[in-house]
């Protein structure tokens, strides 16, 4: 049986599948998965979603079925937003949530949407190409990055109805970072995760820029450290 206490859910970003978290998952050596947003391809998980309400919905029902306890959740550009939304329906709900992570994230107090991003999959892969080269780069084959691109315009269309001032200030510890070189945040942008919680809040950032920070030996043993902070096993 998994151990589901502590476990650390991960909440990928727009257009991604949770590749990105594979390093971490590994120096983790935990109970630790991604949410499965509705609409990525794979068995039951049928159309995209129809409103941004709705993917949180969906992670929120992932991690109750999973019977997961006092959860860390951690979550990358799009999905930082999804999982401090799913955190407040978590707790809502009743269930303690370990700490909230946002990486590559402005808080959502800053947050802006690029408009013509979210208008159809060339729109989007544009936008990738600027902010995080790699991901188009490094898709296996041409059908792969229109998936990629497809994903990533539907995934910020959402977004972009996204009204954090709906969902209410945590308790537990909020922690924000960033890559030196992420051209979507700067210090400012992420400290304004302050502003979600009633509890600790710390940032850091990390070399690297808008995804690749997840795979650096750096951001492993801050998520370790994280962790042990929270009290995680």
């Amino acid at each position: 049986m998994d151990d589901v206490t502590n476990a650390t859910v991960f909440f990928p970003g727009a257009g991604s599948f949770g590749t990105e978290f594979r390093p971490l998952a590994r120096a983790l050596g935990r109970a630790s998965w991604p949410v499965r947003y509705p609409g990525r391809p794979g068995r039951d998980f049928g159309a995209p979603a129809a409103s941004f309400d709705a993917v949180v919905e969906a992670c929120a029902e992932q991690i109750t079925r999973r019977a997961a306890v006092c959860p860390l959740l951690l979550g990358h550009s799009y999905g930082a937003y999804v999982a401090y939304a799913t955190a407040a329906r978590l707790r809502a709900a009743g269930v303690e949530i370990a700490a909230l992570v946002a990486v590559g994230a402005a808080g959502p107090a800053r947050l802006r949407v690029p408009e013509q991003a979210g208008t159809g999959p060339a729109e989007a892969a544009a936008y990738l190409d600027q902010v995080d080269p790699g991901v188009l780069a490094g898709a296996p084959s041409d059908d792969w990055r229109a998936v990629v691109a497809e994903t990533t315009a539907q995934d910020l269309r959402l977004l972009s109805r996204f009204t954090p001032s709906t969902d209410p200030v945590l308790p537990c510890p909020v922690l924000a970072g960033r890559g030196t070189e992420d051209p979507l945040t700067t210090d400012d942008t992420i400290a304004a995760w302050q502003q979600t919680t009633t509890g600790p809040f710390f940032r850091r950032t990390f070399p690297g820029g808008h995804s690749d920070l997840l795979g650096s030996p750096e951001c492993a043993s801050w998520l370790q450290e994280v962790r042990q902070m929270v009290g995680a096993r």
